[in-house]
Formats: structure tokens, C-alpha cells, sequence
């Protein structure tokens, strides 16, 4: 049995939640399971209070911080958040050490780790291209891809750190997901706030 939410469907067990952030057109996202109301907040950029007060609103519970990517416009509120939640932060070890990402609890994952929210575990998936350690988060047809793909784009290559041969080995990883994978990217860019894999295997010239 599955739940619709705003024109998407993810799986029933599943408590899910974009949340449109800052003056970036950024995205955060709470994920996690929705019967024990443990959550992980994804990529906290901006605007901590209102994101803790919607955690709060939810009657959620949170037990873990998930970074993309360490790109500030993505971790800029991470100090103000760890000091009124006391949580595991979770980024890739190649962006830890990259951008030299501070945190008390600070946990650096490689590809195929697994990150548990309660009753779900989500799949960390090594990214590089945009930076040296992006990753993406993986729970069943949820796909949060950070900055590495936006709708009808991919991030950018020309920073500090990126890669444009190690981006097109990553959005071949990409297409071999199952189309009806649904892609929650870092930023709104353009009309859209989320799209099908299928659907971006037409439209996006990167894919």
C-alpha cells in the first residue's frame, strides 16, 4: 500500500517531506519512517529555526543530519542545527576531507553504505563530478541526487573539486536505475520540483 503526496507516490513506510529553503531556490528534505517518527534532515542550509519548527510540527524525531555534498549552501546552518540537536552527520569521506567538514558526531560513508532511520535504511551512492565526494541517498524509488542532477541539467564541473569525466561516469550510474525512480535534486531550478528518471531520460540532454 502506498501514500500520494503532491503528485508523487513513495513507499507507505515512508515519512518524506521537501521543504523549499533560502535565497538559492535550495531544497531540504526530511526522510525517514513514518511509523516511529525518526527522521533525518537532509542538506540544512538555511533557515535552522523554521526547519526545527516544522520537525517539531510533524511530531517527528530527529536522529541524523545527511549532506549531499559540502558546498556551503548546503551546510551553512549545520553548526546552528548540531546546537540544539545533538545528531549524526553523515557525509561521503571524500567531501569530509575535502572541504574539511566540522561536526561532533561526524560519520564519513563510502559508496554502499547504509544509513538507518528507524525502520528503513538508506543507500549512500558515491557521486563524484560536481564535487569530489557527492553522493546521493537511496530508499527504494526516492532518489535524492543533491547537486549532482537537476531537471534537465546536471551540476555544475567548473569548481573547485569537480569533474567532468568522473560527473559522466556518474550520470551513467544514473540511468541504470529503474525509470521509475523519483528524482528529488538540491535546488528548484526551473518549473518542476521533482520528475520521473524516465521522464529525464527524454528531456535532460545530460542523460
Amino acid at each position: 500500500m502506498e501514500n500520494t503526496m503532491k503528485n508523487f507516490v513513495v513507499p507507505a513506510e515512508v515519512f518524506f517531506e521537501q521543504i523549499p529553503i533560502g535565497p538559492m531556490a535550495n531544497f531540504a528534505y526530511l526522510i525517514g519512517d513514518r511509523h516511529s517518527g525518526e527522521v533525518a534532515l537532509v542538506d540544512p542550509g538555511w533557515e535552522i529555526p523554521r526547519l526545527l519548527d516544522m520537525i517539531k510540527q510533524k511530531k517527528c524525531f530527529l536522529t541524523a543530519v545527511l549532506l549531499t555534498h559540502g558546498h556551503y549552501d548546503h551546510i551553512d546552518g549545520l553548526a546552528e542545527l548540531l546546537d540544539d540537536q545533538d545528531v549524526p552527520v553523515y557525509i561521503s569521506r571524500a567531501d569530509a576531507d575535502f572541504f574539511k567538514v566540522q561536526a561532533g558526531h561526524l560519520v564519513k560513508t563510502v559508496d554502499g553504505d547504509n544509513i538507518k532511520i528507524g525502520g528503513i535504511e538508506l543507500e549512500c551512492i558515491a557521486a563524484p563530478g560536481h564535487t569530489p565526494g557527492c553522493q546521493l541517498y537511496r530508499y527504494k524509488n526516492i532518489l535524492l541526487t543533491g547537486d549532482v542532477l537537476f531537471f534537465d541539467a546536471c551540476g555544475r564541473c567548473d569548481l573547485p573539486g569537480s569533474d567532468p569525466a568522473a560527473m559522466e561516469t556518474t550520470l551513467r550510474k544514473i540511468k541504470q536505475f529503474p525509470d521509475d525512480t523519483l528524482i528529488f535534486s538540491g535546488h528548484g531550478y526551473g518549473r518542476k520540483s521533482w520528475d520521473t528518471l524516465a521522464n529525464q531520460k527524454k528531456t535532460n540532454p545530460f542523460l
